[in-house]
């Protein structure tokens, strides 16, 4: 069984990975875009030779579709899917607030439809080698996390600094990869959060500067900085990093360079060469989603990941806005 796959909505640029992803997995197609802005749909669509059409025409024909809109427009198109019983992937954050991002959860179940949020650095292979390892006691007893998820500075006119599409700035877009690893690595809620955050490097309307201080339920620390504050000269779009620190030993892991670097000072070519070995996160993350499409079974990150998380990045901001510490109760199930 082939599962056809839609993009919905090609506002943010990680539509054409998941495209590219898509191509690596048997037994999956995209066959078709839909998209608020027809010409960049069009565009779009021209690009990954998909054919184009309107919302209703994309869901008639798709088993699942991965939603690429601004963050404010995922829960419109995440309702529209469900209401055509179809499966969804949806960029990160699930929602711009806990509440819509609550609501589509239970709108997806009460279809019968899979939610699933991309968050792809789950799947890079480093940071799936030091779970085993912090499982296997590598560190001894962990006590703190310090994590980044760095970015170049960001430039005005797009959706990510409008704050009226985007929901917030740097918090919004760059806290919840760090928080969904620590969740994922501890199995623990986090429970508290303070924040120190401006806008410092561009001249936009949302902040810049994204550091996180939090607590863990188990009394683990965790610190992040997910700021858009490298220069353009940087080497690299962006990265995700995290140290992890026991009584025992530390694990550092850079989820994004997975490189074997070779040095040659003889021959007829020397110097350093970094050849590529480790994994496509965004394939894998896409994977998953499609065997849970075929299986009827849940995704590795269901839609209940994206509402804790969201939860964080709305404490985050009252914590920014108030100056103090702003606790997380979690309803026991």
């Amino acid at each position: 069984m082939t599962i056809r796959l839609g993009v919905l909505s090609t506002a943010h640029p990680h539509c054409h990975e998941y495209v590219s992803a898509v191509g690596e997995i048997d037994g999956a197609d995209v066959v078709a875009v839909a998209d608020e802005d027809d010409e960049r749909g069009r565009e779009f669509a021209d690009e990954h030779g998909l054919e184009y059409g309107s919302t209703d025409e994309v869901l008639e024909r798709i088993d699942a579709g991965v939603v690429c809109a601004a963050n404010v427009d995922h829960g419109e198109w995440v309702r529209a899917a469900a209401d055509a019983g179809v499966d969804v992937l949806c960029e990160k954050p699930l929602a711009p607030t806990a509440a819509e991002a609550d609501e589509l959860v239970d709108v997806c179940e009460d279809a019968g439809v899979t939610l699933a949020v991309a968050m792809p650095v789950r799947f890079s292979e480093p940071i799936r080698q030091a779970k085993a390892a912090l499982e296997d006691g590598a560190v001894g007893e962990l006590q703190a996390i310090v994590g980044t998820n760095l970015l170049q500075r960001m430039a005005g006119g797009t959706w990510f600094t409008d704050p009226d599409r985007s929901g917030g700035g740097a918090i919004m877009d760059h806290s919840v990869h760090v928080v969904d690893l620590a969740r994922w690595l501890t199995g623990q809620e986090v429970t508290e959060v303070y924040t120190e955050t401006g806008t410092h490097f561009s001249d936009i309307a949302v902040e810049d500067i994204d550091v996180l201080s939090m607590e863990l339920a188990d009394g683990t620390i965790v610190s992040h900085d997910g700021s858009w504050r490298q220069p353009d000269s940087w080497d690299f779009w962006g990265d995700v990093t995290m140290r992890l620190i026991g009584t025992e030993g530390v694990l550092e892991v850079d989820c994004f360079d997975q490189t074997f670097t070779e040095t040659r000072d003889t021959g007829d070519d020397p110097g350093m060469e970094s050849i590529y070995w480790g994994t496509d996160m965004n394939e894998y993350l896409v994977r998953d989603f499609v065997d849970a499409v075929r299986d009827g079974s849940e995704p590795a990150i269901p839609g209940e990941d994206g509402v804790r998380e969201t939860r964080v990045v709305e404490a985050a901001y009252e914590s920014a806005e108030t100056g103090m510490p702003v606790e997380i109760e979690y309803e026991l199930e």
